[in-house]
């Protein structure tokens, strides 16, 4: 359908529905992000390159953010962002606050911590701290080596909405006395406490849910799953987009996008992958010994707006 008319009215700032209506209201979800894994141990080196050349002061948050491919800053997938953050010894990453929600998982090291609204949370591997939003932070680290942790937030969502903003402290800690028992805080052994619980299933999924059994935050969700020794997961297919992180084992996660395109992520320990919307995944572990993954998505997100969907 021709749209050449238009030319007549240059100054009207109208644009033709017709010309790209599959495009505005496709057959089935579109995302531009693509299947994608970040190994860790070719991150790593950058990552503490990074910790003997910039300064913390200099960087307030000393992070590598893991960019899809298709994808420009700040989105690991269409709607997630992740980043490497690392910490030397004796450093502070200056508190500050902003509309943005955040969660670490942490992935190396002990004696670090981060304070959350007057909280000091100490960190271990596998730990999941929560930062709420407008919730005064900061990081430090009173340990011997130096810490890393993936960093989830939900940046990518306020280049569309365009409400996120920051605001930091007057004084480089915001002041925080030592939390045992942190609500704020998901220490892995339960998790894996909990999926480890019934040896003879295959599979095994966990979501990390409040008190209240809500989900950790009202855009962002957060799941473990153990694929058993030579096993597989289910496969899903969700309107969700996730980031996966390995928190022990290897095996491979094969991928089928809208278009029918087959990707295969092979994993270990450590490593980090981005799966988008709507695509097909299931994990495979041909190994002797069970995997474990942690992952966050948007499936808050999409479940309060109405958009959430399975093919399952």
């Amino acid at each position: 359908m021709s749209a050449e008319f238009l030319n007549k009215y240059p100054d009207l700032n109208v644009e033709p529905l017709w010309t790209v209506m599959e495009a505005m209201v496709p057959p089935h979800p579109s995302p531009k992000a693509v299947p994608y894994l970040w190994e860790y141990k070719k991150v790593k080196p950058a990552l503490l390159e990074s910790g003997e050349k910039v300064q913390a002061d200099e960087a307030e948050r000393r992070v590598l953010m893991l960019i899809n491919p298709e994808r420009e800053a700040p989105c690991t997938t269409d709607t997630l962002y992740a980043g490497l953050q690392l910490i030397n010894p004796g450093e502070v990453a200056p508190a500050h606050r902003h509309r943005a929600f955040a969660l670490r998982f942490i992935i190396e090291g002990n004696r670090g911590f981060t304070a959350v609204e007057g909280k000091k949370i100490y960190m271990e591997r596998g730990d999941v701290i929560l930062t709420p939003p407008w919730t005064w932070h900061d990081h430090g680290h009173e340990g011997e080596d130096v810490m890393i942790w993936l960093d989830g937030l939900d940046l990518p969502i306020f280049q569309y909405l365009p409400v996120n903003f920051a605001e930091g402290y007057s004084e480089k800690r915001y002041p925080s006395t030592i939390s045992e028992d942190c609500d704020w805080k998901f220490p892995w052994a339960p998790v894996q406490e909990a999926l480890d619980s019934d040896q003879s299933a295959p599979y095994a999924m966990y979501t990390y849910l409040q008190k209240d059994g809500s989900a950790v935050s009202k855009i962002i969700g957060a799941e473990a799953e153990r694929i058993g020794a030579n096993s597989t997961s289910p496969t899903r297919q969700e309107t969700i987009s996730r980031v996966f992180h390995v928190y022990d084992g290897q095996g491979y996660s094969k991928i089928e996008d809208v278009k029918g395109n087959v990707k295969i992520l092979n994993w270990t320990r450590s490593d980090t992958f981005a799966v988008p919307s709507w695509c097909r995944i299931t994990h495979h572990n041909e190994h002797n010994e069970s995997a474990y993954l942690f992952s966050y998505s948007d499936k808050p997100l999409l479940e309060n707006l109405g958009l959430y969907k399975s093919a399952n």
